[in-house]
């Protein structure tokens, strides 16, 4: 009986976290190596690579759409930056579905899960990387109330917001999805 209430639950928090992902797009910057050199190089093309998504999406009604449409612009500014910089390594940059685990940032936490993701690797992407939400645009949200006015922009429900920005509640119900994503790779 307590195994089917947990089952429920962790239902429960599954369903949420899968509305909240439909709602968002993860960037991942995966960098060439954990070379000190390659770590700095995947920030700088991160940058770039935001400002170029910043454009695409500025006014945009469907965001999956408009990176979709954008992935040769973004990937031609992330080589454009790793040129400049004298790198021999390229960027592949694809729009992709993605498992991630719970993530917390300044001033929200996001939930383990599958999210639309602008990945973007650089050479054989076999260094650390680097994780935000390109839309909506929280990357470089420095305050909870920038950050709330993004979200809401975005069309996040003022539940959804409290649910990721509460760090005392989200605890629990994201290691408990953290639980079923990895019991599901096992049985994958």
């Amino acid at each position: 009986m307590v195994l089917s209430i947990l089952v429920l639950i962790n239902g429960f928090f599954v369903a949420r976290q899968q509305k909240l992902a439909e709602k968002m797009i993860r960037l991942h910057v995966v960098a060439a190596s954990d070379q000190e050199i390659d770590q700095e190089i995947k920030l700088l093309v991160r940058d770039v690579v935001l400002q170029e998504t910043s454009h695409l999406l500025e006014g945009e009604t469907d965001p999956r759409a408009a990176l979709a449409q954008g992935l040769s612009s973004i990937e031609t500014v992330a080589n454009q930056c790793l040129q400049s910089l004298g790198c021999r390594e390229t960027a592949k940059v694809t729009l992709q579905k993605e498992l991630f685990p719970t993530r917390e940032y300044d001033s929200f936490t996001l939930p383990a899960g599958t999210y639309t993701a602008l990945r973007v690797t650089i050479g054989t992407g076999q260094g650390h990387n680097w994780w935000c939400v390109v839309f909506p645009s929280l990357c470089l949200s420095a305050t909870s109330e920038e950050f709330e006015q993004a979200a809401q922009c975005a069309g996040l429900t003022e539940q959804e917001v409290e649910w990721i920005t509460n760090k005392d509640d989200c605890r629990l119900s994201f290691k408990s999805l953290e639980l079923f994503y990895d019991l599901q790779q096992l049985f994958s």
